[in-house]
């Protein structure tokens, strides 16, 4: 079992993880977990444990998952999204087919505004890349 797990494990938190390298070889033959460093995935900054010193092989393997973390991330901003618009669809179906009288009071001002709001950035975001692209011309 010990030669499937990794050297480092990240424990992920709100705002980065916590590194730790991974030790199986000791006398015991248990699972030890070093803490070196601390991640915030917000400003990439690496903080190590103590008065540890990373070395440029772990500062690069960290790098490399704030990376791919940041990635994992983004992707997930644009999932949700997607699945904001498909929320948006199954909204139209209810307030069409389903919805009473008194649901639909007192869903139809919030929802407008949140729409209202939502076009008026959308809007405003592709009059600026249009120009943007117009000035690239």
């Amino acid at each position: 079992m010990s030669g499937d797990l990794p050297d480092y494990y990240f424990r992920v938190r709100e705002n980065g993880a916590v590194v730790f390298r991974v030790d199986t070889e000791n006398r015991q033959r248990r699972i030890d977990m070093e803490e070196i460093a601390t991640v915030n995935i917000n400003n990439g900054k690496i903080k190590p444990h103590g008065d540890r010193a990373l070395s440029p092989e772990e500062i690069e393997l960290i790098e490399g998952w704030i990376a791919e973390r940041q990635a994992v991330l983004a992707a997930r901003d644009v999932d949700d999204i997607l699945r904001a618009i498909d929320h948006m669809n199954f909204t139209t179906q209810w307030a069409q087919s389903k919805a009473r009288d008194d649901e639909l009071e007192a869903v139809t001002d919030p929802l407008l505004m949140a729409m209202h709001d939502l076009r008026s950035v959308l809007i405003r975001k592709k009059a600026d890349r249009l120009m943007k692209d117009e000035a690239a011309e």
